[in-house]
């Protein structure tokens, strides 16, 4: 019973009470896990790296034990764990290049506001608000692979962070989360309706959580307002 208590504690912790999908602190945190502070320009390649990392224990260990080892074969087995120690296993979030599909495959960030949303409340009320964030949410966690992330960070803003997609993937991943969200969603009756704007921003180490979100949040503010007002909202 106690475990289970913890379990619970931790999961509201880490999770919206309304939706049931990760917060905004648990967002940060799984954005954070996949950064370093190394920018991108300086990462050296997986040899060079093995070089520098045997280079560098080698002459750590010449400084200290400058004799060879007792067998006179002139090798120290201690120099090569060194070596193994110091070599850099994290594996490098990196973002496509320009604007024009490359190739490269990175960690996509969407950054979806709804659009006609406060006039939902306005007009119906909260709880009709609250189901249609519930029926949002269900709608995004449908359409996302296993492995990815939908989270809310609140009222009326989702993110979505999806792994191993080019520049053309994340766009059409858009335009299929932005068709699904459009369709009506039913409340008490009514058919409701609420459009989306998404902003596609790309996390690479060298950057912080905070840091990702606010370029896709910015693009999703630029992509929002290129759009006249009335065809913002789905109808």
């Amino acid at each position: 019973e106690r475990k289970r208590r913890e379990l619970q504690l931790a999961h509201r912790a880490s999770h919206d009470s309304l939706t049931g999908l990760p917060n905004s602190a648990e967002l940060r945190s799984r954005l954070s896990s996949r950064l370093c502070r190394r920018p991108t320009s300086a990462q050296l390649g997986a040899v060079e790296s093995l070089d520098a990392a045997y280079g560098h224990g080698q002459a750590q260990y010449a400084e200290t034990h400058p004799a060879v080892d007792p067998h006179g074969h002139g090798f120290d087995f201690r120099t090569g764990a060194e070596a193994y120690g110091a070599f850099d296993h994290h594996v490098h979030t990196i973002a496509p290049e320009g604007e024009s599909d490359d190739g490269t495959k990175g960690l996509a960030v969407l950054f979806c506001d709804l659009d006609g949303f406060k006039s939902i409340n306005d007009r119906f009320g909260h709880n009709a608000g609250d189901e249609v964030l519930i029926e949002v949410a269900r709608r995004l966690s449908r359409q996302v692979r296993d492995g990815d992330t939908v989270a809310r960070l609140g009222g009326d803003e989702f993110v979505v962070l999806a792994d191993g997609l080019g520049r053309a993937d994340a766009q059409d991943l858009a335009v299929r989360l932005r068709n699904e969200i459009i369709q009506p969603i039913r409340v008490d009756g009514r058919a409701m309706r609420v459009g989306a704007s998404f902003g596609i921003g790309w996390a690479h180490c060298g950057m912080t959580a905070d840091e990702v979100l606010k370029s896709a949040d910015e693009r999703m503010y630029v992509e929002k307002r290129s759009r006249p007002k009335q065809h913002r909202r789905a109808g």
